[in-house]
């Protein structure tokens, strides 16, 4: 599909989104935005996201782990990788989602949810060489665990041969956020005095767990793993 593109208005070309047909703001404008640096925001924030890609004629939303280093997103992707090996130029759409609370309005109607999104399209390739993979490994951990990347033994090149790895750019992508409560408190529904606000959702690591295999004296969790313990999840 060809894309028609636009470039945006916001200073700077460097940390602003392109807009393409698949990512202009059509419903819920106000809650878009085209700063490249809210979606490297929401990116750092996870690491796990939603593969949307098709299947033998079917389509596929797979959760996956992913990683990102500010121009490109790894990816596990097995089912993805022999699509695309049968398939080559096969579009996926990958989405990150994070819910921050429920917006609880005097009517249901204008219930609604406190969110960060981003929407990412694009032709995914294998990533085949052993440096790359490496490297995109190394990102995809360390998105998910700080440190962990060199605390724990690292893939051998048979390992590396077994694991299936995607490159997606971040080229073409889709921002929306929602902050704030609800949009019907200067409307007719305020009248009756009802209660109305936001219910934030907080998600925070709990104390690590060690492996049983560990023994009934289990050596204490290193530092990058135990520091996170009651901080936000994201």
């Amino acid at each position: 599909m060809t894309q028609t593109t636009t470039t945006a208005s916001i200073p700077g070309p460097d940390r602003t989104l392109t807009e393409t047909d698949r990512t202009r703001h059509r419903r819920l404008r106000e809650q878009g935005s085209l700063d490249r640096a809210a979606l490297d925001a929401i990116l750092a924030a996870g690491f796990v996201c939603h593969l949307g890609v098709t299947v033998d004629d079917s389509v596929r939303v797979m959760p996956t782990v992913y990683g990102s280093d500010g121009t490109t997103l790894y990816f596990h992707g097995s089912v993805a990788s022999r699509s695309l090996a049968s398939s080559p130029g096969t579009e996926v759409c990958v989405t990150v989602t994070h819910v921050d609370g429920l917006v609880l309005a005097r009517s249901t109607f204008e219930h609604g949810v406190n969110y960060r999104s981003a929407m990412i399209y694009g032709v995914p390739r294998p990533v085949t060489d052993d440096e790359e993979k490496t490297a995109g490994l190394r990102c995809l951990t360390e998105q998910c665990a700080p440190g962990q990347w060199d605390y724990a033994r690292r893939p051998n090149r048979k390992e590396l041969a077994a694991t299936a790895l995607l490159a997606l750019s971040l080229d073409e992508a889709s921002v929306k956020i929602r902050t704030g409560a609800p949009d019907d408190g200067d409307g007719p529904d305020a009248a009756p005095g009802l209660w109305a606000g936001v219910l934030p959702l907080h998600t925070t690591w709990g104390a690590p767990q060690p492996d049983p295999a560990l023994g009934t004296e289990p050596p204490a969790a290193p530092h990058h793993i135990a520091a996170r313990a009651d901080t936000p999840a994201s």
